[in-house]
């Protein structure tokens, strides 16, 4: 989707320091040379499917529709990505401007990890220096995608201001970009901040809508009723639903509800106007802020969904009627991972959780010649510890003591 000079109706454009006014340049000139260079497309799709495995499949839940009833209900795949998530797409197409653009180094954000990762994997393929940015209490509990950052050579930076999670991430990211611009690209990896990553993000994203698309054409035999996905920052929702915007197929966003409604216990911003337009991290939207501007606390069970603003193009598209926006709260969110675990053998991450909440409410009221995607937006192994947890699972707690126990014991005997 293209921004009329950076904005999308009220919400985008640039409020950045001027010394990055020139790095900014560079980055909307070489994206806009490279989306109509057919060599750089070329090679886009090339590492797309020999490096990430697309183009993902699109899955019929059989076994779902039965149980609930209603509308027939498909899968679009993102979890099959290597890294597991949709986050690759974006990761990869940056890192290749990157690399046109001529600098060494990347630097990033990430609230799950799961764009600290495709980051980190990128920036190792290509031979980029790293440094990814994280909340500190995200860090605590995603720490399996911080190992591996580490491993693939990134150098991950816990992040202790503030909140301790993605909003003070992307805080520090824009802080290192404003130090070190001549030599290093800010990746972004969500559909936010200043022109033109908005639109980037989104174009890089677009192939899961175009995949989408085309499988439903073939599969279904015309384009689906429905399309849900979830929304933290937008780029899995865009991704899905922007080749889908000038079509007759409703788009529903799920934003987190968290623990309540209860301000700093959620991050919904846009169901029922709980946000507010402002202007922060490089650009307009809409924020959960108090009457001053300052931006407030967030809460969710998935990493991913818990950052206080919302793309531009998100904003736009749900101000202007396009994007339906609804919420789902923790357990809404567990209870939908638990039954697309026991009927499908799926794994959702938690965040791509909140869009199968609404789904799983909605179809049985549909009709069963109706058709919906849900995005499947990440697979739910990284989760391990935030969803036994959730569980309150009562063996989990003893395996992980019993665990550590061993692994102490070998660290001395290596020793």
């Amino acid at each position: 989707m293209k921004s009329e000079q950076g904005y999308y109706g009220q919400y985008g454009g640039s409020y950045i320091p001027e010394i990055l006014y020139a790095s900014q340049q560079q980055v909307l000139a070489s994206f806009a040379e490279a989306r109509d260079d057919p060599a750089f497309l070329a090679e886009l799709h090339k590492q797309w499917q020999q490096y990430s495995g697309r183009p993902t499949p699109l899955t019929h839940c059989e076994n779902l529709t039965n149980h609930l009833g209603g509308a027939q209900i498909y899968l679009k795949r993102e979890d099959l990505n290597h890294s597991g998530a949709h986050k690759m797409n974006n990761v990869i197409g940056q890192g290749l401007l990157v690399k046109r653009m001529g600098k060494k180094r990347v630097i990033a954000e990430t609230g799950a990890g799961q764009h600290g990762i495709a980051t980190a994997l990128v920036a190792a393929r290509l031979g980029l220096e790293c440094t990814i940015y994280m909340g500190a209490k995200d860090v605590a509990r995603q720490y399996p995608n911080v190992f591996w950052m580490k491993q693939l050579g990134a150098k991950v930076v816990p992040v202790t201001t503030g909140s301790q999670t993605l909003k003070d991430a992307l805080d520090e990211a824009l802080r290192d970009w404003s130090a070190n611009y001549e030599d290093t690209h800010y990746l972004i990896g969500t559909a936010c901040g200043c022109a033109p990553f908005p639109e980037m993000v989104t174009f890089f994203q677009s192939v899961i809508g175009q995949e989408a698309r085309e499988q439903s054409l073939t599969q279904i035999r015309k384009l689906p009723d429905r399309l849900y996905a979830c929304v933290g920052g937008g780029s899995n929702a865009l991704g899905l639903f922007t080749p889908f915007v000038d079509d007759e197929v409703e788009l529903v966003g799920v934003e987190a509800a968290g623990k309540s409604m209860a301000l700093g216990d959620h991050s919904v911003r846009l169901s029922h106007n709980l946000g507010s337009i402002g202007i922060a991290q490089g650009f307009a939207t809409i924020f959960l802020q108090d009457d001053n501007g300052q931006l407030q606390s967030t809460h969710s069970i998935a990493a991913g969904l818990d950052y206080v603003g919302v793309s531009p193009i998100v904003a736009h598209l749900t101000e202007t009627k396009r994007i339906r926006m609804e919420y789902a709260n923790d357990n809404e969110t567990l209870e939908a991972c638990t039954l697309l675990l026991k009927k499908e053998g799926i794994i959702p991450a938690l965040e791509s959780s909140h869009a199968l909440a609404m789904a799983f409410k909605e179809a049985p009221i549909m009709a069963k010649d109706q058709h919906i995607i849900v995005n499947l937006s990440g697979r739910g192994d990284k989760d391990i510890f935030n969803v036994a947890k959730a569980f309150n699972d009562a063996e989990f707690e003893p395996f992980l003591q019993d665990y550590l126990a061993d692994y102490s014991l070998d660290k001395e005997s290596v020793l």
